[in-house]
């Protein structure tokens, strides 16, 4: 898909369906990440490259981070912000560090 040749209408239906998308399997899927994986668009850059490289899977999903590739690699992660905020914000990726340690 081309993104120069996309309506309005079309970038909001899809930008709602890469909202919506999670990663189903891999490093990042609900094996790892409870209950239905990392959402695509909160995948890491290096992730997404490893994919460009490689060959993005077959069907939607792979269309879906194909596009979300292009969009981080050209600087504009930031058009995913809002999907975000509908969504309680961005996934956490690493565990979460501790704010306390006990020495004795």
């Amino acid at each position: 898909m081309n993104l120069t040749d996309i309506d309005h209408e079309d970038f909001r239906r899809l930008l709602a369906e890469i909202g919506k998308a999670r990663m189903p399997y891999g490093k990042f899927g609900p094996k790892d990440y409870p209950p239905a994986g990392v959402p695509v668009m909160d995948l890491p850059p290096e992730y997404l490259a490893w994919f460009k490289e490689r060959g993005f899977p077959k069907g939607r999903l792979g269309e879906l981070m194909a596009i979300v590739y292009e969009v981080k690699e050209t600087g504009m992660d930031k058009l995913f912000d809002p999907l975000r905020s509908m969504n309680g914000g961005r996934h956490r990726l690493r565990p979460q560090r501790r704010k306390s340690f006990d020495f004795e």
